[in-house]
């Protein structure tokens, strides 16, 4: 998965960061391109455990899917330390069970996400 997404990433010509983790949120992977920025190694983990403990995408919903006002968002965020907002986490589902996560980080939000899902249907699975 991450050799997937740092294919697609060099093909979008940006440079990113991207993280695997197992059901429980532990690193199995990460990974960081030359020229991606240092942070971008915490929000993809972030993205990552968030996926993998949602059981879905990343996004500006809360824990449990509801739609989040901004001052919730930033709350959620700054509150804890392993859940996000943004877009580049997608659990990876196989045979309708949770097995882990994958988190992208370095593109804008849109193409972290789109990284993020081809890299989890690489190895067959489906992406939350």
């Amino acid at each position: 998965m991450v050799a997937s997404a740092i294919d697609q990433a060099r093909a979008a010509k940006i440079a990113i960061s991207c993280c695997v983790v197992d059901a429980g949120g532990h690193v199995i992977a990460l990974d960081r391109m030359d020229g991606g920025p240092f942070h971008t190694l915490h929000s993809c983990s972030t993205k990552a455990v968030c996926a993998s403990s949602t059981k879905r995408k990343t996004s500006a919903k809360g824990a449990v899917g509801q739609t989040l006002d901004v001052a919730h968002a930033i709350g959620l965020t700054l509150g804890a330390e392993r859940w996000t907002a943004m877009e580049g986490g997608v659990p990876i589902m196989v045979n309708g069970e949770c097995v882990g996560g994958i988190g992208v980080s370095g593109g804008d939000w849109e193409t972290d996400q789109r990284i993020a899902q081809m890299a989890c249907e690489s190895i067959g699975a489906k992406g939350g």
